[in-house]
Parts: C-alpha cells; sequence; structure tokens
C-alpha cells in the first residue's frame, strides 16, 4: 500500500514546480534582458558621445587652421549612419 502522504507531497510539489516553470521563468527571462539593455545603454550612450567629441577634437588638431574639416568629417560619417538608418526603416 503506498504512502498518500508522500504521494500527496508529490503532487503538491509537481504542481508549484509546472506553475514555475509557466510564470516565475519567462518574466525572469524578460527582466533580466531588460536590466541588460538598460545597463547597456547607460554604457554605450556616453561612451559613444565621448568617442564623437575626442574625434571631432583630434580631426581639429590635424586640420590646423582649416575648421571646416572636423565639421565635414564628422558629418559625413553621421551622414552616412542616418541614410542607412533611413534605408533599413520599415514605411
Amino acid at each position: 500500500m503506498s504512502d498518500w502522504t508522500t504521494d500527496a507531497a508529490n503532487a503538491i510539489d509537481n504542481a508549484v514546480g509546472l506553475v514555475r516553470e509557466r510564470t516565475v521563468e519567462p518574466i525572469e527571462a524578460i527582466v533580466r534582458g531588460l536590466t541588460y539593455g538598460v545597463l547597456a545603454a547607460l554604457i554605450l550612450v556616453p561612451a559613444l558621445t565621448l568617442i564623437t567629441i575626442a574625434a571631432f577634437r583630434l580631426l581639429n588638431i590635424a586640420a590646423r587652421g582649416h575648421d571646416w574639416a572636423p565639421w565635414t568629417g564628422i558629418g559625413g560619417i553621421f551622414l552616412v549612419g542616418g541614410l542607412f538608418c533611413w534605408s533599413r526603416r520599415n514605411p
């Protein structure tokens, strides 16, 4: 004869495991992705800003008297990036 207390405990354990598998684990994965995404954005946006400023300053120093060179160079890079993003949009 089987022990009904053990069977009941196993049934409850299986039910709780099933509920956790279908509710908590997907939400946990979504929250983990959002957290890493926000962290990456908080690191990448200032880094890209500082790299752009440094590139502008280096071009300005290298141009020596030609103030239009860094504006044209950095502007051209952003123009190409903007054209690429514009071509990838969904109308």
